[in-house]
């Protein structure tokens, strides 16, 4: 069998496989279908400095090959993470990556120095968020604030580093080279595709919120497009997602030019996903001779 392990800023996962921020929760409820050593690393939920409540429901509805989500990252804040959750995810043996956000820039680097105190194998920057300091335009929508959040947590940050791009931009290529040149040791991509759906019965918008993040097989043609710009623009490791659901899905997003991938929505439909697509993945790298699925990686043939 071919060797499934990859190596993302130093960080030795055992299979390219990780579960996407959002969707895996803390791992504690996926915990009771397989052990969670099982997968090469977890995204957690995304934490902030402070507790939060989320938005108002409704706050996920299901879009064709999709959901449309505005929970409003619900969580339960850093210190209690750290406190609670953090010494039960390292017992699971698995890579564990802090997922952090916050809307000022001070709030991002208290939470990259807290967390690299700690046990956190790596720490994912999700800079699709509101900076409130500038208008509440987001920090992943220009290079300028790409640069300056990446360049401020680098600062305060001890784990290896990991900026989450968002596709809601005019050149994710230009994105991720701000994010690289200011210390970023990986980059993450996509996050959700904003959208919106309306009820034409009550003739409101089917989430409380208006709009929502789009994830699922929908975006997963745009998410390899955004991949393979990329990695023809940075020379640090990118890990892929958005729409991954099969074994195929991911060997296409390694092709693209992913060193390693996370998969979100479809575990909603299918917790067992993951160990599907290690699975498959395995019989395809030896139906094609490779030993190692690094070998993949940026395959891609050019025509």
């Amino acid at each position: 069998m071919a060797d499934l392990s990859v190596k993302i800023a130093g960080v030795e996962f055992s299979n390219p496989l990780i579960a996407a921020s959002g969707t895996f929760g803390f791992g504690r409820e996926y915990s009771e279908f397989y052990p969670l050593n099982k997968l090469g690393g977890i995204s957690c939920k995304g934490i902030t400095l402070k507790r939060r409540d989320g938005n108002p429901p409704p706050r996920v509805a299901e879009t064709p090959s999709g959901i449309l989500n505005a929970v409003g990252l619900q969580n339960p804040g850093v210190d209690a993470f750290i406190k609670d959750d953090l010494p039960w995810l390292k017992e699971q043996k698995t890579v564990v990556i802090a997922n952090i956000a916050g809307n000022t820039p001070e709030e991002y680097c208290k939470m990259a120095e807290k967390l690299s105190d700690t046990d956190v194998d790596m720490i994912e920057m999700n800079i699709s968020c509101p900076n409130v300091k500038s208008g509440g335009v987001q920090f992943g929508t220009s290079c300028e604030s790409v640069g300056a959040i990446t360049d401020a947590v680098r600062r305060h940050c001890k784990k290896p580093l990991i900026v989450k791009l968002s596709p809601n931009v005019t050149d994710i290529a230009e994105i991720a080279k701000s994010a690289e040149s200011n210390g970023a040791d990986a980059i993450s991509m996509i996050n959700t595709l904003t959208g919106m759906r309306i009820d034409i019965n009550t003739r409101r918008p089917i989430i409380r919120n208006n709009t929502g993040g789009m994830s699922g097989p929908a975006v997963f043609p745009i998410a390899v497009r955004m991949v393979w710009q990329v990695s023809n623009a940075v020379n640090i490791p990118i890990i892929g997602m958005g729409g991954i659901s099969t074994w195929q899905d991911a060997a296409e997003m390694l092709i693209a030019g992913a060193s390693a991938l996370q998969i979100g929505t479809v575990l909603f439909s299918d917790p067992y996903a993951p160990i599907k697509i290690n699975e498959g993945l395995n019989r395809y790298l030896d139906e094609k001779g490779l030993e190692s699925v690094s070998q993949l990686s940026g395959t891609i043939k050019p025509w």
